[in-house]
């Protein structure tokens, strides 16, 4: 299918104020991916005036408690893949992997950082809360877009399409934190997402269209505490998180494919 066709029709779907028709979408789409609206600030479907306003909804206070441990989890979903790069090698799936200098758009000295550090990647089911938010504290210092393929992300595909991950569209974020040094989050696009957001720069739509674009933010101090909002998808997707080596012991309740929530422990710093 037309990948880019069907996601700038879905897009143009879920920004539209259609009224009742929006109202109508909203509770089919509820109804058939078992959304718990109990959990949300705004209950009420109707309310919402657009499908992407839905999709993004924030939780209600208290929903997602976030934990004392070192690095939290970011999102609600469930685990693709985790563990230690391999020099400079990340597990896709079985007989698949990609190199981190790939996925971070072919920036190598970035790249280095990582090598033989460790990753988690977490995938957004429809049903999922979509706002995305620190796993540690840190201090924004650049971000990357980078044009690519719309693969859908869900396992199956992971499966079937070699560097799925580092052929997708995808933003960057590059974060310096003082316990735990830079870390990465890569926000990943496919297909029927509509777009990705960060809290500081709003939705990335680089001009012209189609082309890697960098932001750096030296000069400014934009620093998120653990817990804090960082960004949303605009229709669901995957996070991948990199850390340098020594960073992260991983929780050893993680595994591929178990179920995770926003808050919940995702790991220490080795020897805690």
């Amino acid at each position: 299918m037309p990948k880019r066709g069907l996601t700038a029709f879905a897009g143009r779907v879920a920004g539209a104020e259609q009224g009742k028709f929006t109202t109508r979408l909203i509770r089919w789409f509820v109804g058939q991916y078992a959304v718990d609206m109990s959990e949300a600030r705004n209950p009420d479907i109707a309310s919402y005036k657009s499908f992407n306003a839905f999709f993004t909804r924030p939780l209600k206070a208290g929903a997602r408690p976030i934990t004392e441990a070192d690095f939290a989890c970011p999102v609600d979903g469930a685990i693709s893949q985790l563990g230690d790069i391999d020099d400079h090698h990340i597990l896709q799936a079985k007989g698949h992997s990609f190199t981190t200098t790939a996925l971070l758009g072919g920036d190598t000295a970035l790249a280095s950082q990582f090598r033989n550090g460790s990753f988690a990647n977490v995938y957004l089911s429809p049903k999922d809360y979509h706002r995305i938010h620190m796993p540690c504290d840190g201090k924004l210092t650049s971000m990357t877009y980078v044009p690519g393929s719309l693969f859908s992300v869900n396992p199956t595909t992971a499966r079937g399409v070699p560097g799925l991950f580092a052929r997708n569209e995808r933003v960057i974020c590059i974060f310096e934190s003082p316990e735990h040094g830079t870390f990465a989050m890569v926000l990943v696009g496919a297909t029927i997402v509509g777009s990705m957001e960060t809290i500081w720069h709003g939705l990335v739509k680089p001009k012209p269209a189609n082309q890697m674009t960098q932001w750096t933010y030296a000069d400014q101090n934009i620093t998120l505490a653990k817990g804090d909002e960082m960004g949303r998808f605009l229709l669901g997707s995957t996070v991948i998180m990199l850390f340098r080596q020594h960073a992260i012991d991983l929780s050893a309740d993680w595994a591929p494919e178990k179920l995770v929530r926003l808050g919940e422990t995702m790991g220490n710093r080795p020897g805690f």
